[in-house]
Formats: structure tokens, sequence, C-alpha cells
């Protein structure tokens, strides 16, 4: 891989980063729970002064800590680039929610679902252009791969299991907290199984596409 097309996957990784951060803030906005890998920041921010976009970074980085202990002497520095990843995939969640997606309030169950699904849409997209890019894995999936590793397990398999005891833990803290269920609604369900399906759908109509414009830098 020469530098130039080294260049263009970072650029293309970016992107989807920040497509990422727009389907992340827009289901947030749905107010019918977020996805699950933003369940436990999310419900977090219902309670305390920082940003979901805040919480989002210390969550990442208790993740990739989460990766070192598990990996040990066997983690690749490399990985370290989820750090300065999470820190801008932070930041980028609060531009979105508060800049882009500002106006989104929905005045009935009908909206909030309509917002929810294009979110998930454009949250899918984004998954796709950070995988396509494949250079820097984000600290919830480097985490999945971690664990998978060391049990053995599939990836599939372990991703299920990580977002589902991820929204079971953000449903206990919401309860404790708060008395109440916040942040963990049919959305996050909803996000859960739609995302990964829709990324699976833009990888196949967009690969020729993205592959040539990759071929064109080599």
């Amino acid at each position: 891989m020469n530098k130039k097309e080294l260049l263009i996957r970072y650029a293309v990784f970016i992107l989807g980063l920040f497509i990422n951060s727009l389907g992340v803030a827009l289901i947030t906005k749905a107010d019918l729970g977020t996805s699950p890998i933003s369940s436990i920041p999310f419900t977090l921010s219902l309670t305390f002064t920082p940003t979901l976009g805040q919480f989002t970074i210390i969550f990442s980085l208790l993740l990739i800590l989460i990766q070192i202990i598990l990996e040990r002497k066997s983690y690749q520095p490399v990985q370290l680039l989820q750090i300065p990843v999470s820190v801008a995939f932070g930041y980028f969640i609060d531009f979105s929610a508060e800049y882009i997606f500002f106006w989104v309030q929905p005045e009935s169950y009908i909206q909030a679902v309509i917002y929810l699904l294009l979110g998930c849409l454009i949250l899918g997209f984004g998954v796709y252009i950070e995988v396509f890019a494949n250079v820097v894995m984000l600290p919830g999936e480097g985490t999945v791969k971690s664990i998978s590793k060391i049990l053995g397990t599939s990836f599939g398999t372990t991703k299920v299991a990580m977002d589902i005891s991820m929204s079971v833990i953000a449903l206990l803290i919401s309860l404790i907290l708060s008395h109440q269920i916040q942040g963990v609604r049919e959305g996050t369900i909803i996000a859960a199984v739609l995302v990964g399906f829709i990324s699976r759908i833009f990888g196949r109509l967009c690969r020729p596409v993205a592959c040539r414009i990759l071929a064109q830098a080599r």
C-alpha cells in the first residue's frame, strides 16, 4: 500500500467517522432509544453534566483499556490510534447534535420512527465506509475483536453478546440513577438489527465504485 492509497483510506475513514456521528446523533434525537454502543454514554449524559460526545470519549477510552488488559503483550501499538479517533468521534457527535440536527424534535411517534430509520440508514452507511477504509477499528469493534480472540468465539456472536450486555448495563444505570427507563427503548433494538443489515447492503451496492477509487490511487 503506497502513501497515496493510505492517505485516501484515512480520508475515507474520517468521512465515515463523521457520517457515523450523524447517524448516532439523529437516532438519539429521535428519542426512541439510542444504538447499543451509545446506550451507556447516552444514559449517563441524561443525568450528569458531560454531553453524549464527552461520555462517548470516556467510554471509548475505557474500552481501549479493556483491550490492553485482555490482549496484554499481543496488543498491537497501532491500535492506540483508537484514542484520537475516539476523541474526534465524540466531538463529531456533539457537533452533529447541536449544529446539524438541532431542529429535530419529533412531534409524533411516526415522526420519531422516521427519524430513527433515517438515522439507522446514515449510521449503516458510515459503518460501511469505516470498514471499507480498513485502517483503524473503533473501540467498540476493537473490544469485540479482543474478546472473540480470547474466548475463541466468532466476531458476529461476540458483537451480539456485547450489544445486549451494553444495553442491559445502560438499562440498569438508568433505573439506578433516575428510577425509570431512559436511553434504552425499542429504537435500541431496531438500531441493533438494522444498522448491520444496512451496512451489508451498502457493501454490495458501493463496493465496485469504492474499489475503483482505491485502484486509481495505486
